[in-house]
């Protein structure tokens, strides 16, 4: 009897058109962003506050990820930015097809950044490549101390944390310090940034780590020709 490893080949079949958006994106210079969370962590609010801060000085696009409506998509389009929503249909994540397929509905030549907001789901998002420059995960205090050990690959795989709803600490038993130990434990080189979107608190510190990594690849995608 032969056994077939249907998840290998699915995942092997999505690393590999993951690989061509990672070039084309080199190509073009597009710092691209696969933002991760828990349904409301707020990701869509951070989302729109980040694209305040940086609509003026660079060029933004959006790909929206939910199992129905284009209620996120409606949200981010009404701060002028384009934005494509990709809805899955009940697949609790988005891969690197669907991200391939959508990107025929931006101008790649002007962008600088590309925020895919995932489908919300702290396990099957993490797993798949998109072709992204970095995965972020976006916690939200209400959600408790406990979820970087118990959704570990999450915060391993994550280039920055953003430990959301800061304002709304005094009215949990959440430990903001145990979610740091424990997410650094995991992985040592994460950055991570407290941040309250209804104070406007910490997204300055977090908008200067994004324009950081933008400059960083574009300046490497021009001294690559």
């Amino acid at each position: 009897m032969k056994q077939i490893d249907v998840q290998k080949d699915i995942l092997s079949s999505n690393e590999a058109t993951a690989s061509e958006n990672s070039t084309l994106f080199s190509q073009k210079g597009i710092y691209v962003l696969n933002l991760m969370s828990s349904p409301g962590a707020g990701k869509t609010t951070l989302l729109e506050r980040t694209i305040v801060l940086l609509k003026d000085t660079l060029s933004l696009g959006v790909i929206e990820g939910d199992i129905a409506t284009s209620y996120d998509a409606d949200r981010i389009s009404a701060h002028g930015v384009p934005v494509t929503q990709i809805n899955t249909g009940g697949a609790c994540h988005l891969d690197s097809s669907m991200i391939k397929n959508a990107l025929s509905t931006f101008d790649l030549d002007v962008l600088d950044l590309l925020i895919i907001e995932n489908v919300g789901n702290l396990v099957c998002p993490a797993e798949f490549n998109l072709g992204e420059d970095a995965k972020v995960m976006v916690l939200s205090v209400t959600e408790g101390e406990d979820k970087p050990l118990k959704y570990p690959l999450m915060f391993r795989l994550s280039r920055a944390l953003i430990i959301n709803k800061v304002d709304l600490l005094p009215y949990t038993n959440c430990s903001l310090e145990k979610i740091i130990e424990d997410a650094t434990s995991l992985n040592p080189d994460l950055s991570i940034f407290e941040t309250s979107c209804t104070h406007m608190t910490g997204l300055n510190a977090w908008k200067a780590w994004l324009e950081k990594e933008i400059h960083t690849k574009r300046t490497r995608s021009i001294a690559d020709g």
